[in-house]
């Protein structure tokens, strides 16, 4: 390929250009039955200007950057549509508190996100606090969030006091019934579904985020919201134009799901109740998947939650060259580290006996997902996530994107490139390169109440654009191949984002 022309007139800055003008670029959205070849792309402070055929006039140029994008192609950037910004990979909140590394990491994330492509990303358990701490950076993806709706004491408030569950959970929801078991100090009355979706929906969330987790592995008891509970919250949230996502990997969680009305089911389905031994689509698991394809339920497969346990026992994963893109290389040194190995420690003596794990059973682990000699419960979970994403991808099913970064605190999840790895397992799993094009753009925006913004190269839309060297509906490689990111009409270029810049 042709090297990139980028003509400045006038010494505009790409940093702080007002205006910008793409030239004889191939424009590649969603919602165009094939690509727009040799189009012009005139965008004014964050906004698409217009769209036309050939060059323009230079007329009147003045204050005007101009991209020759002859040979590459103009394509929306990506959503991300479920990730956890106030998780670091690799640190617990505690840890993050000890090390001064985690600075680095968190001023990394916004630009690890835009390197890969994603200049908008969900957070599906945030606060205004949080957006306003995401939003400080100067360089950053667009943020949005949905409020966290757990019931007392169940998943992910398991474990947690009273007291904690209080002040992490502002928008918890206090079942009818159970008004006497409330923690002290917190109002039943402001917790009922229709109080917590006003709550925040005044904070600014877009989405609903609720749960419906009895336990990982073999654990099946931890308390679970009530069907008229989670009805009651999609009929609150509903009323205030917010979709409802639910957490739910199982087989019971997405009938739960269909039943409670719910707009979106996140993390595909890889728990198989009372089918665990299963690793090919049984008749009940097809049966609960034909059941959210006709109620046209948006379906997050995020499969890189388990992909990422595993690949903390990947010997080449922290010398990578796409890692060291990613991650601040203090931190990686700490990663190495005794202190830093311990979530590979954890998942390990989870996964295996200990005996097993001490005697080199890890290096085993990770073997069998290639060569899969042993069989333990994470790969047999992840064989049943791949049954299900074949059988909604043959299936047309309406996934959305999301990479649920980081998932857990495995330091394997890292923001971008997690996103960039899930594409690879997607396809994997049997959706083309179209299919998680849209995906990731115009099916997102659909779902999430944000097409009339983003997800589309449309006039009047915020120019949140990239620039590739090939076409993302017929390779995924294209999102490796990014030469600029466009994010709010503001150029960026790719190399200046990465963390070995």
């Amino acid at each position: 390929m042709k090297s990139l022309v980028i003509a400045v007139v006038l010494c505009c800055s790409s940093a702080t250009a007002a205006n910008l003008r793409i030239d004889h670029v191939t424009i590649v959205s969603a919602e165009r039955s094939s690509p727009l070849r040799d189009a012009t792309v005139v965008i004014r402070g964050d906004r698409v200007a217009s769209i036309s055929h050939g060059k323009q006039s230079l007329a009147n140029a003045k204050g005007v950057q101009v991209i020759d994008g002859t040979g590459l192609f103009l394509s929306p950037g990506l959503i991300d549509s479920h990730v956890h910004t106030d998780d670091l990979p690799g640190l617990e909140p505690a840890q993050e508190k000890q090390h001064e590394l985690a600075r680095a990491l968190r001023e990394q994330e916004p630009r690890s996100y835009l390197y890969y492509g994603f200049t908008t990303v969900i957070d599906v358990m945030g606060t205004p606090q949080r957006k306003g701490d995401w939003d400080a950076p100067r360089i950053h993806p667009d943020f949005y969030f949905c409020g966290g709706v757990p019931i007392q004491g169940g998943y992910p408030q398991t474990y947690q006091t009273k007291a904690e569950q209080v002040k992490q959970y502002p928008y918890m929801i206090v079942e009818l019934g159970q008004e006497a078991s409330a923690p002290d100090g917190l109002d039943p009355r402001t917790h009922t579904p229709v109080a917590v979706v006003a709550h925040m929906k005044a904070d600014g969330a877009i989405c609903v985020k609720t749960f419906y987790e009895r336990g990982f592995g073999e654990t099946d008891d931890w308390p679970a919201p009530r069907l008229d509970t989670i009805q009651a919250l999609v009929k609150a949230a509903h009323a205030e134009s917010l979709p409802v996502l639910i957490h739910a990997n199982s087989t019971d969680g997405q009938e739960f799901a269909v039943k409670a009305g719910v707009d979106i089911a996140a993390h595909g389905m890889w728990h198989w109740n009372r089918e665990q031994e299963a690793t090919e689509l049984t008749p009940r698991a097809q049966a609960i998947l034909d059941s959210v394809l006709a109620a046209k339920m948006g379906w997050q497969p995020t499969m890189r939650v388990l992909h990422g346990e595993l690949d903390v026992f990947d010997p080449s994963l922290l010398s990578s060259p796409e890692f060291a893109r990613a991650v601040p290389m203090q931190v990686i040194n700490w990663y190495r580290s005794k202190d830093g190995q311990w979530f590979r420690d954890v998942a390990g003596k989870f996964l295996l006996p200990k005996a097993v794990f001490d005697s080199g059973g890890a290096e085993r682990l990770w073997t069998a997902i290639q060569s899969p000699v042993e069989d333990p419960l994470l790969i047999k979970a992840m064989k049943r996530g791949d049954a299900s994403m074949r059988y909604m991808a043959e299936h047309k099913a309406r996934v959305l994107f999301g990479s649920d970064t980081p998932g857990m605190p495995s330091y394997s999840n890292q923001p971008g490139l997690n996103g960039w790895r899930e594409m690879h397992l997607l396809l994997r799993a049997g959706l083309s390169p179209e299919q998680i094009f849209r995906a990731a753009t115009l099916s997102n925006a659909e779902a999430l109440g944000l097409d009339q913004e983003v997800g589309t190269v449309q006039v009047g839309k915020r120019a949140n654009l990239l620039l590739l060297q090939e076409n993302p509906t017929e390779s995924i490689e294209a999102y490796d191949k990014i030469v600029m990111i466009i994010s709010r009409g503001r150029v960026l270029e790719r190399k200046e984002l990465a963390a070995d810049r």
